[in-house]
């Protein structure tokens, strides 16, 4: 038998109404509007990972059909369930059928933006001829790839990533109920990596309690294959003043004992180099190392091996 103890934490601490929904309170708030006095419209729910889109349709979900939410509500992945066929047999079944005592039911679609151009052509159809007994939520990180057609018949909500204090208080909600000691630079160092999304810093943190119930910034960065900021600021430094031997060495250490891909590694380059400050590195400076950043980046996203893609950038720093 499952229970709330053997779950993941992301399922174990996830919300259950529109008031524990952290972050994104505005938009929280007219979802919780529309359901209360139950003119809930077709909806897109547009955002990054892990900021709340399918946990306030669940929990709208719930708050609407309470006991009756199994029967109401049907969620389907649209990722793996992409093509036409599920649009003309298992949403269009769920859809002619009455409500049980409710206005409307509410069909979710999660990734909505893998969906087929057929499968959505199928769909705006669907959504026009059903629209007394369903209502449609289209969960998807990216709007632009949702048909115009099916967008003018949906109200568009965007779900930003969370600020760190939202993420950090959620953290040592979940920390305290496990009886986890974490230090405050922890808790920055999960923000730091997770960028807001929230089922990540959840996942780190489980991944963490594996090793140790007392959680430091090291302990963080080990387990999600990421350097320290401070590393990697250091080598983008070194390779800059010429010093190219140092900044390999630092690079080999990032490679091979934290174990980061080279794609981790240009990322992480990125965003340090953006978050220097003028005094270590002039915006005209910056400019020119993000067009070589992007240079290593698509290189070794089509294939070219990291480690030397990696090492020609350093040796490029320097050379501007």
């Amino acid at each position: 038998m499952t229970t709330k103890d053997n779950l993941p934490w992301v399922e174990k601490y996830r919300p259950v109404t529109l008031d524990e929904v952290v972050g994104n309170k505005e938009v929280v708030s007219r979802l919780k509007r529309y359901s209360h006095d139950k003119t809930l419209p077709n909806m897109i729910f547009a955002g990054s990972a892990g900021t709340g889109k399918t946990t306030s349709a669940i929990a709208i979900s719930k708050l609407l059909f309470k006991d009756n939410a199994e029967r109401n509500f049907l969620e389907l992945n649209a990722s793996d369930d992409r093509g036409i066929d599920v649009v003309r047999k298992t949403i269009k079944d769920f859809a002619r059928t009455l409500p049980l005592d409710a206005d409307f039911k509410i069909i979710f679609l999660d990734e909505a933006d893998a969906l087929t151009q057929d499968a959505q052509q199928a769909l705006r159809r669907t959504m026009e001829k059903y629209t007394k007994t369903c209502r449609f939520i289209l969960s998807c990180n990216y709007s632009s790839r949702i048909i115009e057609p099916i967008q003018s018949r949906c109200v568009v909500f965007r779900f930003k990533p969370l600020e760190k204090e939202e993420v950090i208080e959620r953290l040592k909600i979940v920390a305290k109920s496990e009886k986890l000691k974490i230090d405050d630079k922890a808790l920055s160092a999960i923000f730091y990596v997770s960028l807001g999304d929230m089922r990540k810093g959840i996942n780190i943190l489980q991944a963490c309690s594996a090793l140790d119930d007392t959680i430091d910034e090291k302990t963080v960065f080990s387990v999600s294959a990421r350097a320290r900021p401070e590393e990697v600021k250091k080598m983008v430094l070194l390779a800059k003043e010429g010093k190219f031997k140092e900044s390999r060495d630092l690079l080999y250490k990032l490679m091979f004992e934290y174990g980061m891909s080279g794609e981790d590694i240009v990322g992480q380059v990125y965003r340090e180099v953006v978050d220097l400050s003028d005094d270590h590195l002039p915006i005209k400076e910056k400019v020119k190392l993000i067009q070589i950043i992007s240079e290593i980046n698509f290189r070794v996203s089509e294939g070219a091996n990291d480690r030397l893609q990696i090492e020609a950038m350093l040796a490029m720093f320097n050379m501007k």
